[in-house]
């Protein structure tokens, strides 16, 4: 059987929701198995989904079906990275996929060999836009921002990363350091809580770069984190400039650990005293992930960016309506 028929029948076979099952073992860098740039469609974009908490299960069904649903997307990949999850565990969820909801777009759900968070940017032969959506399995974004975020990279910024989460880098002067950060009016990384971006750059992340790239690919695996900002060190050095920050008209973190309602990642509030301390402790390792990074690659592509992409201007005029003073747009 030739490669490009077993690939479409492991497509096939867990797409309609049959056994979610690890494609064989085969090298992702391989251009052969990959659809040629040419060929990839500019009108949609591939989500890619990141999966692993066997809790969250209804909460990603729920969240692979809406992104299925919006018009822009072509197909959406789980990539479930949990080994230990049964394969029987897999088929249900697959299986549930198919028979409880609506989906406009292909839902596959891809089983890792890895637990790995470098699999999320491996390039796939299933992908055949030219733009990919990466996103987490505890965010939820309404439609009409994923289309805006979409629209925004296509026709602006298609070499750029588009995103609804912005996070900075900086240099602490007195440590002589790089640290990772918040600042209220300019940012340089977007996250994987939801980031649109070139498919090229999978490929550029995963199989190119040379030592040094495997270098830092190998730091992700050690601190199980900053694979985002790793990806962000990919597009700076290919577009010379900062991410695209989109405004969202609805979006819910639910991983976020200030939620109150049971949400977060330890199942209920978290008191503020908590937080703080876990903040601190996850900017730091974010803070050494940066300073590695720019040890192993040699340079500091990220740069800076400033203000929101948002949907429209409006009038900024004031006009009288009702014995008030409203914006002029108001009126109509």
């Amino acid at each position: 059987m030739r490669p490009t028929i077993l690939i479409f029948l492991i497509f096939l076979e867990i797409s309609v929701g049959l056994r979610p099952i690890t494609p064989p073992p085969s090298d992702p860098c391989d251009p052969k198995t990959l659809t040629p740039p040419q060929f990839l469609r500019s009108d949609q974009l591939t989500v890619l989904i990141n999966g692993f908490s066997e809790s969250r299960l209804h909460l990603l069904a729920s969240i692979a079906a809406a992104y299925s649903s919006i018009p822009s997307v072509a197909a959406v990949l789980v990539l479930w990275g949990n080994p230990s999850t049964p394969i029987e565990t897999l088929t249900q969820f697959s299986t549930n996929l198919t028979n409880s909801y609506y989906s406009a777009a292909p839902i596959t759900v891809l089983r890792q060999s890895t637990a790995s968070l470098n699999s999320r940017f491996l390039p796939r032969p299933q992908i055949a836009t030219s733009a990919v959506a990466i996103c987490d399995d505890d965010v939820e974004i309404d439609s009409e921002s994923v289309e805006f975020a979409f629209k925004i990279w296509s026709s602006q910024a298609p070499n750029n990363l588009v995103g609804f989460f912005a996070r900075s880098h900086d240099l602490d002067l007195e440590k002589k350091t790089w640290i990772y950060t918040v600042h209220p009016d300019k940012y340089s990384i977007v996250l994987t809580k939801f980031m649109i971006m070139n498919t090229d750059y999978l490929y550029k992340y995963s199989c190119e770069g040379a030592e040094s790239m495997a270098k830092a690919r190998a730091l992700v695996d050690e601190m199980v984190n900053c694979e985002d900002i790793l990806m962000n060190f990919v597009a700076a050095e290919e577009s010379r400039s900062g991410p695209v920050l989109a405004e969202a008209r609805r979006l819910r973190d639910r991983g976020d650990a200030r939620n109150e309602d049971g949400d977060g990642p330890d199942g209920g509030g978290v008191r503020k005293a908590g937080l703080s301390s876990r903040r601190g402790e996850h900017r730091k390792r974010r803070g050494d992930c940066i300073r590695e990074f720019h040890r192993v690659l040699g340079r500091m592509p990220l740069l800076y960016s400033y203000g929101k992409v948002g949907r429209s201007v409006g009038e900024q005029g004031l006009c009288e309506k009702g014995g008030k003073l409203v914006f002029c747009d108001e009126q109509v």
